[in-house]
């Protein structure tokens, strides 16, 4: 059986503003919205290229720590084509986004966006 993700979860203190953004952002499409008996809320999401992204809040007596769209260790973005990189990037500032490293590169271009909700994601334009 192959290994394929299944899925991207991104936690929010506000899901629904969240699943909002990536709607107008990337084309998401909100699949199902609703309060789990563990007391989050829980929207799943599917990406234009299939890929499910499920957003959710804390769950009962969870305490989330701190988001960071900085460069770290661990999982640290999610990566999208782009035809046009200065076009989505104003787009993206429009809707909340952070430009925060590029444009830049030679062969394919590439920069890094900080994204409401504290996501780091890249752009790439081949």
């Amino acid at each position: 059986m192959p290994y394929n993700i299944n899925h991207i979860h991104l936690k929010s203190s506000d899901p629904k503003t969240a699943a909002d953004w990536w709607v107008k952002a990337f084309n998401f499409e909100i699949e199902s919205d609703n309060v789990r008996d563990i007391g989050d809320r829980f929207i799943r999401c599917k990406s234009e290229g299939g890929l499910t992204v499920n957003i959710s809040s804390e769950r009962t007596d969870e305490v989330l720590g701190a988001g960071d769209a900085a460069a770290h260790l661990g999982l640290e973005h999610f990566g999208f084509d782009s035809d046009n990189l200065e076009a989505d990037i104003a787009r993206l500032e429009g809707l909340g986004a952070k430009l925060v490293d590029g444009p830049r590169g030679d062969g394919p271009r590439i920069c890094f966006l900080h994204c409401p909700g504290d996501v780091r994601i890249e752009l790439i334009q081949a």
